[in-house]
């Protein structure tokens, strides 16, 4: 998910009574929430590398268990930095160790559950598996989930001020109503892609082997259905509470082939999209070149970020 998400998340949390275990509570799981994507400095190699990087190491359970202690071990150089310098704010409740390392672990352990969620994919076994996982449930981006954490937050802010532990139920609230929600949109997701597997085979007469429901942004009751089996592919539409629409055109992937291009073409980018996506489609242009996408980004608005041209064999040197 984004990282404003994230952040309300780790708000959200200290808001529903965490805050008052410790000082530098909040803070703490903000960061924490964020801090598996500091893999984001990969987006600097340029070309595709970055997706081969991202959702990675950072988010693996080794990075789990040391990323909180060396928030943990900052945040108590913080503490005692400031009351040093006579800066330590007198509001500030005293820093309790083995809280404050819970909640680090907590705002951390709770960044791959909400990036699990999207069908962008995260690796949440590496460095012991490189599998990609996909939860199919929200977009990456979801301004719904921004308006029950925002005013969950906001009231449960403004209800403490009444005295210590009054806001907790508004948080709690809305942190339920934002866990129904992502409930809801799974089980959509998964229903969506039961029927459309059904109607692919009943009225196309083929076996999908993949069907992904790929969330919309803002309309969360919608669903684009992408499937494919071993050599063609195709797209629909879902509607909740359960219209599958499908798209008449089919396509060759030609996903072996783009394995093929790889090895020949020695494309180092090629191999980081390949290694990345879940839906590769190989197509060869007019202009002598092979371009290498994904079905799940082909919307214009975003596809040029998530493919690969290649040139043809005959244009290798």
């Amino acid at each position: 998910m984004d990282n404003l998400t994230h952040s309300l998340v780790g708000a959200i949390i200290g808001q529903m009574g965490l805050k008052r275990k410790t000082g530098l509570a909040m803070p703490t799981l903000i960061i924490a929430a964020n801090i598996p994507d500091i893999d984001a400095v990969a987006t600097l190699l340029g070309g595709h590398q970055h997706l081969a990087l991202r959702r990675g190491i950072t988010h693996g359970p080794i990075a789990m268990l040391v990323l909180p202690l060396i928030l943990w071990g900052i945040m108590l150089w913080f503490d005692r930095w400031q009351s040093q310098r006579g800066k330590r704010p007198e509001k500030r409740l005293p820093v309790h160790k083995g809280w404050l390392l819970a909640l680090a672990y907590i705002g951390c352990l709770s960044h791959p559950l909400f990036d699990w969620f999207n069908s962008y994919g995260i690796r949440l076994l590496e460095p012991f598996s490189s599998q990609w996982f996909y939860g199919d449930t929200l977009f990456i981006i979801d301004p719904w989930l921004w308006v029950a954490l925002i005013v969950g937050i906001w009231i449960s802010r403004k209800m403490d001020r009444n005295g210590p532990g009054k806001g907790t139920r508004p948080a709690m609230i809305a942190f339920g109503l934002v866990a129904t929600y992502i409930a809801a949109n799974g089980a959509m997701s998964s229903h969506a892609e039961q029927i459309t597997a059904q109607a692919v085979k009943r009225e196309l007469n083929l076996t999908p082997t993949l069907v992904v429901a790929n969330p919309f942004p803002v309309q969360f009751w919608k669903r684009e259905m992408l499937w494919r089996d071993n050599t063609h592919f195709g797209d629909g539409a879902y509607v909740a509470p359960g219209q599958v629409t499908l798209n008449g055109a089919i396509g060759i992937h030609r996903a072996d082939s783009a394995a093929k291009a790889v090895l020949v073409g020695r494309n180092t980018d090629a191999r980081a999209f390949l290694f990345w996506s879940r839906m590769p489609v190989v197509i060869d242009s007019d202009e002598g070149q092979t371009r290498i996408s994904d079905q799940r980004f082909a919307n214009p608005m975003v596809g040029d970020r998530f493919t690969v041209i290649l040139p043809t064999k005959s244009g290798q040197k």
